[in-house]
C-alpha cells in the first residue's frame, strides 16, 4: 500500500500533462502511486496516459467512456486509489520540488491528521510565481493538529481540492464523493474541513497553480456558473444533516453571498442577458438559507444586503459607479503624479543655480536599496576622518532602518532628493544616479562600481542582447561622463572598466571598501552574527549566493537546496540568499522550508553573511571575489555554464581559474562535499592563487585611502602599509602600491 496516491484528472491540457506528471515522477519521496483520469479528452492527454503508464509501474490511466467532468473523474481516481493519503492535482498544476517529502514528513510529524492543509503559489506564462497572499494562516504555530473550531481562520485559504492531503480512511468512512458540475470543489471542501477531527497545516508551497492566459474552464462564458446554487445546496444539506455542524451555517452562509458576489461581478463567465436571473436565483438562496451571527467586513455588507433585497439594477448601478470611480481615480493619480514631477524638476532647476555646498555628501548604492556595499563603507570612514562632512544616504522608505543615525536619510523622488543631489559637493554610488542628474562645475562624483567584474558590463554588452535587454547605450554613456572617479580593486577591474565605461575619470586602483570588514572583525561579532542568523552552534553554514540570469524570465535557485541539505546530514545549514535582482526568488515563494535552510535575502548585509558562513557556493557571481579575503572555502555550481556563457558572457573561465573546487551538476556538487574535496588542500592553492590575483590590495585600509584622496585630497602615505603578522585572515597576498590612471 502506498503511502500517497495522486489522482491527476486530465482533460484538455496536453500541452501541460507532461510537465504535471514530470512533476510528480521526479519527486525525491518515492511512495506514491498516479491515477491519471483521462475524462474522454479530446486531445492527447488519453495517449499521454497511456504513455507514463507503460513507462512507471506506478502510473495507471483510466478512460472514461464519455466526458463527465472533473468532479466525476476524481471520483473514479478515488474508486482506483490504495495510497494512505489520497493527493490531488490539476492536469495543468505542478508539485514543486520535494513537495512530497514535505507533506510526508508533516504528517508524521502532526500524527496522521485527516486532513493537512498546504500552500501553494499562482504560476505565469512569464514564469512569474506568487505566493498564494493568504498563506500567514498556514503558520504552524500552536498544536500540531486541530479541529476546523480552533483555526477558522483556514476558511480563507482558498476553498480548491488539490492543495490539501486527504487520509483515505476518513474520505471512506465519512462517504465523500465529488458532485457533477462547476464548483465541484465547493461541497466536498467545506464538508471535509468540517468534519475532520483532526487538521494539520504545512507552512511551504507544494503546488504551482497554473494562471492559463486562456482555457480556463472557470473563465468561460457558460450557464454552467448556475452550478454553483446547487454546490452550495449540497454544503447547507450536509449542515443540516449534522446538528453538531449548526454552528457553520452562518459563516458558510457570509462565504456563499462573497462567493456569488464575485462570479456575478466577474466579466466573461455569466453570459449576456442572464444576470438578471442570477441575481433571482441568489436572492431566494438568501432567503433560504439566512442565518445571522458572522458579521461581514464593511464594504460586504451593502453587497449582501443588496442581494437578500434582490435590487439587482440597484447592484449593477453600484458596481458601474464604483468601477468609473476607480478609473478617474487611476486617471486623477497620474495627473497629480505628472504635476507633482513637473514641481520637482522646477525645485530642482531652481536649486542648481545656488551654490554648492562642500561640506556635503551624498551616497546610494544599488538603485536607492539600504545603507550596503562599498558606498556604506566610505560614508562610514568619511564621517569618522572628515568630521566636517555632512553625509546623507538614499533609500527606499522600507530600507531607512538601515542607516545609521548620524546620517541622514533621504527618499528618492522628495524635495529633499533633489536639493540634495543639486548642491552636495560630493556625490558617491555603486551604480548610476537618476539620469536626469545635472553634473555641476565642482561637484564630485565617485563610481565605486558593485564588485570585481567576471560578467561582461557596459559596452561590452551592445552584442549581447539578451544580457543588455532595453539598455540605452547612449545614456550609459553620458552617465559615465559625469564620472571623476573610477574605483578599482584590481589590475583585471582597472582594465574593464577602462574599456567598457570609456570617459576621462581618473581611476583609483586602492582594493574594495566593502572588504575592510572581513579584515576587522574578530571571533566574537562572528558568533553574535551566526547566533542571530540562527545557525546551530557546531554546524557549518554554507552561504549559497547565485547570481542573476539574465536568460531566464523566472529566477528560481539552480541548486535543489532540501536535496543539497539531505545529502550534507544533520551537522550543516545552508544560508540562501538570493541575487537582489530576482524578486521572486527573494520572496521564496516557490520554495519549500526546511530547518536547515535559513532564507537570508532580506538580510541587510550580505558582508555580515558572508562573516557567519564556513564556505561559499556560488556561480558567476562578484562575491566570489570578495569572499576569498575570509581565506574560507568556495565552490562553484556551473551547471549552466554554456547557456550564462551565451547569453551573457564572461572576461576569464571561471572553471579555468576557480578559486576553489567546481561542480558542474548538482551531483558533482554533493561529491565534492562527500569527499571533503571543499576544503581540502587543491582547493586551498586554488583559493591563494585567486587571492593573489584579484585582492592585492585588500588590507582593510581601502576605504580610508579612498577617503583621504577623494574627500581631503590627500595623496600621501596611499602605498599599502606591510602586512602585520597576525592582522586579518591568512594567506594575504603580498601587498604592491596601489595605482591611479588619469584619462581612462
Amino acid at each position: 500500500m502506498p503511502r500517497f496516491s495522486v489522482i491527476v484528472p486530465a482533460y484538455r491540457v496536453q500541452a501541460y500533462l507532461h510537465a504535471c506528471l514530470d512533476s510528480v515522477l521526479n519527486q525525491s519521496f518515492k511512495d506514491y502511486e498516479i491515477i491519471v483520469v483521462d475524462d474522454c479528452s479530446p486531445d492527447a492527454c488519453g495517449p499521454i496516459a497511456d504513455e507514463y503508464a507503460v513507462r512507471d509501474p506506478r502510473v495507471s490511466a483510466v478512460h472514461l467512456p464519455h466526458n463527465s467532468g472533473l468532479g466525476p473523474a476524481r471520483n473514479a481516481g478515488v474508486a482506483r486509489a490504495t495510497g494512505d493519503y489520497l493527493l490531488f492535482l490539476d492536469g495543468d498544476d505542478t508539485f514543486a520540488p520535494e513537495a512530497l517529502q514535505a507533506i510526508a514528513d508533516r504528517l508524521e510529524a502532526t500524527g496522521g491528521p485527516d486532513v493537512l492543509v498546504y500552500d501553494y503559489a499562482r504560476t505565469y506564462w512569464s514564469g512569474e510565481s506568487v505566493r498564494n497572499t493568504f498563506s500567514q494562516h498556514l503558520a504552524e504555530t500552536g498544536p500540531a493538529s486541530f479541529r476546523l473550531t480552533e483555526r477558522p481562520e483556514l476558511l480563507k485559504v482558498l476553498m480548491v481540492v488539490w492543495n490539501k492531503a486527504y487520509r483515505r480512511e476518513f474520505i471512506e468512512a465519512e462517504g465523500f464523493t465529488f458532485p457533477p458540475g462547476y464548483y465541484e470543489d465547493t461541497p466536498w471542501t467545506y464538508p471535509v474541513l468540517m468534519a475532520a477531527g483532526s487538521i494539520a497545516v504545512l507552512d511551504a508551497v507544494c503546488v504551482g497553480y497554473r494562471q492559463r492566459r486562456r482555457g480556463n474552464i472557470l473563465s468561460t462564458t457558460t450557464r454552467r456558473h448556475f452550478d454553483v446554487f446547487d454546490q452550495y445546496d449540497r454544503v447547507f444539506a450536509f449542515i443540516d444533516a449534522r446538528p453538531e455542524l449548526a454552528l457553520w451555517r452562518p459563516v458558510i452562509f457570509r462565504r456563499m453571498l462573497d462567493h456569488f458576489s464575485t462570479l456575478f461581478t466577474s466579466r466573461g463567465r455569466l453570459p449576456r442577458g442572464s444576470r438578471a436571473e442570477f441575481f433571482r436565483r441568489a436572492r431566494a438562496h438568501c432567503r433560504r438559507y439566512r442565518t445571522p451571527g458572522a458579521p461581514a467586513p464593511r464594504r460586504a455588507r451593502l453587497r449582501h444586503a443588496l442581494f437578500r433585497l434582490g435590487a439587482h439594477r440597484t447592484y449593477r448601478a453600484l458596481w458601474a459607479a464604483q468601477r468609473l470611480r476607480g478609473r478617474l481615480g487611476r486617471a486623477a493619480s497620474t495627473a497629480r503624479r505628472a504635476a507633482r514631477g513637473a514641481a520637482l524638476q522646477l525645485h530642482y532647476r531652481v536649486q542648481l543655480r545656488l551654490p554648492l555646498r562642500d561640506g556635503d555628501a551624498v551616497f546610494a548604492a544599488y538603485w536607492h536599496r539600504g545603507y550596503t556595499c562599498s558606498p556604506a563603507a566610505l560614508e562610514a570612514t568619511a564621517r569618522a576622518l572628515v568630521p566636517s562632512l555632512r553625509t546623507s544616504w538614499i533609500c527606499r522608505p522600507e530600507d531607512a532602518h538601515t542607516v545609521p543615525e548620524a546620517t541622514r536619510v533621504l527618499h528618492p523622488g522628495t524635495a529633499a532628493y533633489w536639493t540634495a543631489l543639486a548642491r552636495s559637493k560630493y556625490l558617491v554610488n555603486n551604480v548610476n544616479f537618476d539620469r536626469r542628474l545635472v553634473k555641476r562645475r565642482g561637484q564630485v562624483l565617485l563610481q565605486t562600481h558593485h564588485g570585481t567584474p567576471l560578467k561582461t558590463m557596459g559596452t561590452d554588452l551592445v552584442h549581447r542582447p539578451a544580457a543588455a535587454g532595453s539598455m540605452d547605450f547612449d545614456q550609459l554613456l553620458r552617465n559615465v561622463d559625469k564620472w571623476d572617479f573610477s574605483l578599482s580593486a584590481n589590475q583585471h577591474s582597472t582594465l574593464v572598466w577602462e574599456r567598457t565605461y570609456p570617459s576621462g575619470y581618473t581611476t583609483l586602483e586602492y582594493g574594495s571598501p566593502r572588504n575592510d570588514v572581513f579584515h576587522r572583525t574578530g571571533p566574537e561579532k562572528t558568533a553574535r552574527l551566526r547566533e542571530r542568523l540562527g545557525v546551530p552552534e557546531g554546524s557549518h553554514a554554507l552561504l549559497y549566493a547565485p547570481t542573476h540570469r539574465d536568460y531566464r524570465r523566472a529566477q528560481q535557485h539552480s541548486l535543489d537546496l532540501e536535496q543539497l541539505v539531505r545529502v550534507l546530514g544533520p551537522h550543516f545549514v545552508i544560508l540562501a540568499r538570493s541575487h537582489y535582482l530576482d524578486a521572486t526568488a527573494r520572496a521564496t515563494a516557490g520554495h519549500l522550508r526546511h530547518p536547515r535552510i535559513i532564507d537570508v535575502s532580506g538580510h541587510p548585509s550580505v558582508e555580515e553573511l558572508c562573516l557567519a558562513s564556513d564556505a561559499l557556493i556560488t556561480d558567476y557571481s562578484s562575491l566570489m571575489f570578495d569572499y576569498v579575503n575570509l581565506d574560507r572555502p568556495v565552490v562553484l555550481h556551473l551547471e549552466d555554464a554554456q547557456a550564462y556563457e551565451a547569453a551573457r558572457g564572461t572576461y576569464f573561465d571561471p572553471a579555468a581559474f576557480p578559486p576553489g573546487a567546481v561542480a558542474r551538476d548538482q551531483e558533482e556538487l554533493h561529491e565534492i562535499f562527500a569527499t571533503d574535496h571543499w576544503r581540502g588542500p587543491r582547493s586551498t592553492q586554488r583559493r591563494a592563487a585567486f587571492r593573489a590575483r584579484f585582492c592585492p590590495y585588500d588590507d582593510g585600509h581601502a576605504a580610508e585611502r579612498v577617503v583621504r584622496r577623494v574627500f581631503l585630497d590627500d595623496t600621501s602615505g596611499l602605498p599599502l602599509p606591510a602586512t602585520q603578522p597576525g592582522n586579518g585572515p591568512t594567506g594575504v597576498p603580498r601587498q604592491v602600491p596601489v595605482r591611479e590612471y588619469t584619462g581612462g
